[in-house]
């Protein structure tokens, strides 16, 4: 009949069991560390990381370059506000009317009366007029009827434009500059995910921003100094 070993656990010395305690203190010391360096980069570098539902950014600097803004909402209803929460905002959308003189309200009214017409599904969270007026239809925490699949996840911005071309006058282009860099301070963005509805589908929308790429290479430019001139 075979005899079963018997297991003997070697017994520490008083100063092996301090210096394994030691070892053990020292380990959590530098897990604890770690934990508080990720939280605090978390809190303070990109807090949207951890989550997909929609978070704003709050904060004086932020306030401080918000842009004068007519907050005129939609009626919510199926064909311009249909009032679908969106997800976490992670860019923005520029657009141009594709009418030629109209002002900004003009716009707005069109995306009011569709909801009487039923004539197509369209509309915008905000709208840069031609005078810089800036009409804000529906609120950046709701979808609107303006870039496809994109919808979920954008801000949408339709531009006004005098003619034609579509080239946008100063006080557009100017009031649209900082109207995206405020928004980019708002949802933890820059003006690398400012996009054009081109982007999204291939439209030629922006007009003048596909046909003339330096365009909207300084577009862009424009955004990104406005932005570190916050800072």
């Amino acid at each position: 009949m075979r005899r079963k070993k018997r297991k003997y656990r070697r017994r520490l010395t008083e100063a092996q069991k301090k210096r394994k305690v030691q070892r053990n203190i020292r380990l959590g010391l530098i897990l604890l560390l770690i934990l508080t360096v990720l939280l605090i980069l978390v809190k303070f570098l990109k807090p949207t990381w951890l989550t997909n539902k929609y978070v704003e950014l709050k904060g004086d600097k932020i306030e401080a370059v918000k842009p004068d803004i007519d907050v005129e909402l939609l009626t919510v209803n199926p064909y311009s506000r249909p009032g679908t929460p969106t997800n976490k905002i992670t860019g923005i959308v520029v657009h141009y009317t594709a009418n030629p003189g109209a002002t900004a309200m003009d716009n707005r009214n069109y995306f009011e009366g569709l909801k009487d017409g039923h004539d197509t599904q369209a509309s915008s969270n905000f709208i840069v007029g031609l005078e810089g007026e800036i009409v804000q239809c529906v609120p950046t925490w709701e979808m609107a009827y303006a870039s496809n699949s994109r919808n979920i996840d954008t801000v949408s911005i339709e531009c006004c434009h005098p003619d034609e071309t579509g080239e946008f006058n100063r006080e557009t282009y100017r009031s649209m500059v900082q109207l995206c860099a405020w928004l980019c301070m708002k949802f933890d963005l820059n003006e690398e995910d400012v996009i054009r509805h081109y982007d999204v589908t291939g439209k030629n929308c922006p007009k003048y921003f596909v046909e003339n790429e330096e365009a909207w290479v300084n577009f862009k430019a424009d955004i990104k100094e406005a932005i570190e001139n916050t800072k």
